[in-house]
């Protein structure tokens, strides 16, 4: 840990408390009010909102072991140094190899929702992109499409100002978080008026986990969090910037149980106020725009406009934050010597990964642009609550062999807190479907091939061990 805690960053530290809880909400705010709401009503009912509870919850806890890790090493990497840290190399690349998944399949994932309300944006204003560029092929089986353009372009956009450095990344973050959040509250102050509590019964039509006839996707209060714990991903992208921040022994906690705080309670607020505008059925007409299909019941046209610019703003810094945690994951593993050195390059003026985050953006938008993946989001679902359980369980073993390690935040209820969260992960993972995790085993053992034919001979732990046993030869041979 003094290793790699002494180690000397070339990136510039200027976060604060406030970027951190910024750049926090801007992730977890966007896609699960403005996309995820809709089928998440059709699969729980009014008990919406306990889904969301439930999926916060489980988050809070892992949160926590977040927070304690990220006092404790504030390094680049977010949950793949703490893996590293705990556990060592083989199971740091694996968490590292599925966030790079998680991130890049979120991030491609919100440039197709994005795309959408941009379009309906346009349609306002009477202008229409050509159908054929407004989606990836397959995206709709009643509309021929080939290309997703305004998703790819947002993607460039946002690599581009993550590129020429942090201070404009975190200025960028925080002016649309506020916008964001004051249309939201914009919304609810509007849309509370239109309330029918009748609409909220019964309020848990499906029970907690139940299958309905002829269907293969489960329904209830469960199935509904595995599938908008979608929308809370991202808070872990926060100790990600662990490197940029000031102060981060305090402010990285702070930035992490904060922005999971302010974002549980709008979700709750909101999908009680969405299932009480429109009955829970009728979500089925409003799936791809839930919230839309709220102002449209209540008739309020002109609040539509605003609140697609909130969508656009809220989706657009789920992706800046997504690109922003993979690009420093990528760094984290480059420089340990698990990835090609070309990722961990930093560029002398920008101070910024420069050419992996390019890298990635540009594979980001080019996936978003010409892949209907939104097949493949609860992919993104199954790799964060995996790396949820290695942290968590990582608290536990540095609690055993590490006691007296210097943590200037420590979670609270050790052993309990960690445990709970390795019990919620596994209660979610279960909600989700089959082929997830066959998509994910795939992705896995993808995954050791390259640790075994690429990293591991070249990793920095490696190259260590084999000088030390080179220099035992040669001392026994003399």
């Amino acid at each position: 840990m003094d290793q790699l805690v002494a180690e000397s960053t070339p990136l510039k530290r200027t976060m604060r408390t406030f970027d951190l809880t910024m750049l926090g909400i801007g992730a977890i705010i966007g896609t699960g009010i403005f996309v995820l709401t809709g089928k998440g009503a059709l699969t729980a009912g009014p008990a919406l909102s306990v889904s969301f509870l439930l999926a916060a919850v489980c988050c809070g806890f892992a949160g926590l072991c977040y927070a304690e890790f990220a006092a404790m090493a504030p390094v680049s990497g977010s949950a793949y140094s703490y893996a590293y840290l705990a556990f060592g190399e083989l199971i740091a690349f694996v968490i590292g190899w599925d966030l790079i998944l998680e991130y890049a399949l979120q991030a491609a994932t919100v440039s197709a929702g994005w795309s959408g309300y941009f379009n309906k944006l346009l349609e306002g204003f009477g202008l229409h992109l050509p159908v054929e560029l407004t989606a990836a092929y397959g995206t709709n089986p009643d509309v021929t499409t080939y290309f997703n353009l305004p998703g790819f372009v947002i993607v460039l956009i946002i690599t581009w100002v993550l590129s020429i450095g942090i201070n404009q990344t975190k200025r960028t973050n925080d002016v649309m978080v506020l916008i964001k959040l004051a249309i939201i509250v914009l919304f609810i102050a509007c849309a509370v008026w239109y309330v029918k509590p009748s609409n909220w019964q019964p309020f848990s039509p499906y029970g907690v986990y139940t299958f309905q006839p002829g269907s293969t996707q489960p329904y209830g209060i469960v199935p509904a969090a595995s599938i908008v714990f979608f929308s809370f991903i991202g808070f872990d992208a926060v100790s990600s910037s662990a490197e940029e921040t000031i102060n981060p022994n305090k402010t990285l906690p702070r930035g992490i149980l904060l922005s999971l705080a302010v974002s549980t309670v709008l979700y709750i607020v909101m999908t009680m106020i969405m299932t009480g505008v429109v009955p829970y059925q009728d979500f089925a007409k409003y799936i791809d725009a839930p919230v839309a299909g709220v102002i449209l019941e209540t008739g309020m046209n002109w609040l539509a406009v605003i609140v697609n610019l909130g969508a656009l703003i809220g989706m657009t810094t789920v992706m800046l934050v997504q690109l922003y945690g993979q690009s420093r994951i990528c760094y984290a593993m480059s420089r340990d010597g698990l990835f090609p050195k070309f990722f961990g390059h930093v560029h002398e003026k920008y101070r910024t990964p420069f050419k992996g985050t390019w890298f990635f953006g540009l594979l980001t938008a080019f996936a978003g642009g010409f892949i209907n993946i939104n097949v493949l989001f609860e992919l993104v679902n199954i790799g964060t609550l995996s790396a949820f359980i290695i942290v968590s369980a990582g608290i536990l073993w540095m609690r055993k062999t590490q006691p007296n390690a210097p943590r200037g935040f420590r979670a609270p209820g050790v052993p309990v807190t960690p445990i709970l969260a390795i019990v919620f992960c596994f209660v979610l993972i279960a909600g989700l479907n089959w082929e997830t995790w066959v998509r994910f085993a795939i992705w896995f053992g993808l995954g050791l091939i390259v640790y075994f034919g690429y990293s591991r001979k070249r990793s920095k732990l490696g190259l260590e061990q084999k000088a030390g046993a080179d220099t035992k030869v040669a001392a026994t041979e003399d």
